[in-house]
């Protein structure tokens, strides 16, 4: 690896201050970095030329993110792949499982799987990239439907017929309202236990976007044959170290 470039270190160091502040003055920055007074100057100064930072206002000696950043950001945003990124870390997810991993998205009250790895075991979850299912019989299509405003949720579901798909699916609104609400309550985690196939459990984690919102969801699929109270947990962990993963792939950066 080349070694690193001590004011280019600094330089990004200033920038990714504006990360967590909307505004900071060249004696804020020195504050927080510990840096010379001089080198601020000359960095924020630089950094302002080149259209990285830009004044808060007319005559102000406050500064905050200018529209270059965002030109880079929206450049690198164009250029993501869901499905492609969503492949790379099911990949990983699956391999430390061992079960099938599957990236979701919404449409309209169905899911529609973008990415598949299949388990390694010889009994496993048959489906494929491509496939819909009715969004409140996976915890995929609860997790997404969790997120989305309630009003959008009846608007959604006014007219439309909660098909079963096993005994154990949710058939009408007001029992699948009360689940989602839990969901949305538990960060948006969802679980199905033989709701889409009688033979099958699932785990689900939602995957955001660089604005914060929930645009797809990871989810580890087993055969109820190994899936128990010992095992749920750690399917459960995995599955949200998982989304978390896609969603940092895909710009997210959590508060704080």
């Amino acid at each position: 690896m080349a070694r690193a470039v001590p004011a280019v270190e600094r330089a990004f160091d200033v920038l990714e201050l504006f990360l967590d502040e909307h505004e900071l003055s060249a004696p804020e920055i020195t504050a927080k970095l510990g840096l010379p007074r001089t080198t601020v100057h000359e960095l924020v100064g630089t950094l302002a030329e080149r259209g990285y930072l830009t004044p808060a206002g007319a005559g102000s000696n406050r500064f905050r993110l200018g529209v270059r950043g965002f030109q880079l950001g929206s450049a690198y945003a164009e250029r993501l792949d869901l499905a492609r990124e969503g492949r790379v870390v099911a990949e990983t997810v699956a391999e430390r499982c061992s079960e099938t991993v599957h990236i979701g998205v919404l449409d309209g009250t169905d899911v529609f799987y973008v990415a598949k790895v299949d388990s390694s075991h010889p009994v496993r979850m048959v489906s494929a990239v491509g496939k819909r299912l009715p969004a409140h019989c996976t915890a995929v299509g609860k997790v997404l439907l969790a997120a989305l405003p309630r009003p959008r949720l009846d608007e959604l579901y006014a007219n439309v017929r909660l098909a079963a798909m096993t005994a154990n699916s949710i058939s009408n609104r007001r029992a699948l309202r009360r689940e989602l609400d839990a969901i949305a309550a538990d960060g948006g985690v969802a679980r199905e236990y033989c709701e889409s196939n009688d033979a099958v459990a699932c785990v689900a984690a939602p995957v955001r976007d660089q604005s914060g919102e929930v645009v797809a969801a990871l989810s580890i699929s087993a055969p109820i044959l190994r899936w128990n109270d010992e095992t749920e947990p750690g399917l459960r962990e995995l599955a949200c170290e998982g989304a978390r993963l896609l969603s940092e792939r895909l710009g997210h950066r959590p508060a704080g």
